[in-house]
């Protein structure tokens, strides 16, 4: 009686995990969506360089809690562990955190929203709809295909297939980001449309730009996932980090086709 208690109080300490990461990201992530508003909207109210600092702080925390709660739940003790049960508990983790992120984007929706019930159109609304945007767009879905096509190959045992899908999805990501560069690049040079032009412009780069974030953010972890395909790091029956980094990057496509056709498509329409 006395040995099963001893042994069944082990067995639960050894599974029970307190991480102090995700507070680290959490503080960073507010840190720098502070330092951003007030660099925005608090010229003249407080000293540039706070507003610099707290942006500088929050990057560091949140790419650094993140990273730090990504080692220690895919990487730490990977290869001591023979197996994966994990991947129920991460996959339901990350469809919270969507769930939630959904939140983020409906609040930029809602206050593009209120811009349309206005005069429209707006006396700064540039060109949208390009064959560059086209680009983009068949260029994210695509990537959504081939990462699709590169887990699948995961689950059927062909690692090459496997390697060649990750790989693919990360070169387009990479290409789409370069694609919305040029885009940011062409509106504020060539048609003097900045983040300060107007209600829609602030619209505009922030739901654009946000959306951005997440596909930098994405590509990054697809990244970090490729690195440890490469690596051997996963079968068939370990696959946690290789799923709910797909269901981020399908979210992710998603939020943009939605994107196109209310801001691009919509706007230009309207």
């Amino acid at each position: 009686m006395g040995t099963s208690d001893v042994t069944d109080g082990s067995a639960t300490s050894e599974h029970e995990h307190v991480s102090f990461w995700p507070l680290v990201a959490a503080v960073g992530a507010g840190s720098l969506y502070a330092g951003v508003g007030l660099l925005l909207v608090g010229l003249g109210l407080v000293p540039t360089f706070i507003p610099i600092l707290l942006i500088v702080f929050g990057s560091t925390g949140l790419v650094g809690g993140l990273a730090g709660w990504l080692y220690e739940a895919f990487l730490a003790e990977y290869w001591a562990d023979s197996h994966d049960d994990r991947t129920p508990l991460y996959v339901s983790g990350m469809l919270l955190f969507l769930v939630s992120d959904i939140s983020t984007f409906l609040g930029g929706f809602i206050y593009y929203a209120f811009i349309r019930v206005g005069t429209w159109p707006p006396s700064e609304l540039p060109p949208l709809l390009s064959s560059l945007v086209l680009v983009n767009t068949l260029l994210l879905v695509a990537s959504s295909f081939t990462l699709h096509y590169g887990h699948s190959a995961l689950e059927r045992g062909n690692r090459r297939r496997f390697h060649v899908g990750l790989g693919l999805t990360v070169a387009l990501g990479v290409v789409f980001l370069a694609g919305q560069a040029f885009e940011y690049y062409e509106f504020v040079v060539s048609e003097d449309f900045t983040l300060t032009s107007g209600a829609f412009a602030s619209a505009f780069f922030g739901l654009t730009g946000l959306h951005g974030l997440h596909v930098t953010l994405g590509v990054v972890l697809l990244g970090i996932v490729f690195g440890r395909a490469i690596r051997g790091q996963y079968t068939p029956d370990r696959e946690a980090s290789v799923e709910t980094v797909e269901l981020y990057w399908h979210f992710v496509d998603v939020v943009w086709i939605l994107l196109v056709v209310v801001v691009y498509v919509g706007a230009a329409l309207g």
